[in-house]
């Protein structure tokens, strides 16, 4: 029962973690790092926003080799599932919105994806697979893990700004309130799993 709880708690994760990125694309007042790029390569390849997301996060876990990280059943799922639910989430918002209602989108989106994180991450079924290339890179390279995160989000902001991708204001709202509402999130949704029980020694 409780590996099926997890497996529900995975799944629900990950659509969501989809709906809040487009939440946040569809706000148009700037999205994350990985989302930047995303938008840039869709403007020269025009695959879609959803499939261009699955696509880098195969070439992300191909990054794992070299690192020795091991995917979970989540990480599998997170990169094959997020992308589609992001295109079913740009589906079903309207664009050209007023402001103030793209900046409801933005927030809404933004509570939206810390929830998700929580559920999925709370599930114990291993770590995405951008997330696993931020542990990874920190395993190998002993930097503490905050510079890493920092310096790989650099580069991919930089690389999908030049692309064309959406950088503003959202931006650096995200940068900055992400991580604080996933601290928030991911202890109340974590599925606590029973501990060992312990080995009984045999009597005399």
């Amino acid at each position: 029962m409780l590996v099926t709880r997890r497996l529900i708690q995975l799944l629900i994760g990950l659509f969501l973690y989809g709906i809040g990125i487009a939440l946040i694309v569809r706000g148009a007042i700037g999205v994350a790092p990985w989302d930047v790029l995303t938008q840039g390569i869709d403007a020269h390849l025009h695959l879609g926003f959803g499939l261009i997301t699955t696509l880098t996060s195969a070439l992300v876990l191909l990054l794992w080799i070299p690192l020795r990280q091991k995917p979970g059943l989540g990480t599998i799922l997170n990169a094959l599932l997020v992308g589609p639910a992001a295109d079913v989430g740009l589906w079903l918002i309207p664009t050209d919105l007023d402001l103030w209602l793209r900046c409801v989108l933005f927030a809404a989106g933004l509570i939206t994806l810390a929830v998700a994180t929580g559920l999925y991450i709370g599930a114990h079924f291993g770590p995405g697979p951008r997330d696993g290339l931020m542990t990874g890179l920190h395993k190998r390279t002993g930097g503490p893990i905050w510079v890493v995160r920092t310096g790989i989000e650099v580069v991919v902001l930089a690389g999908g700004w030049l692309l064309g991708g959406n950088v503003g204001v959202g931006t650096v709202l995200f940068a900055l309130l992400v991580g604080p509402l996933c601290n928030l999130t991911m202890p109340l949704l974590a599925i606590k799993r029973p501990a060992p029980q312990p080995i009984l020694e045999p009597t005399p």
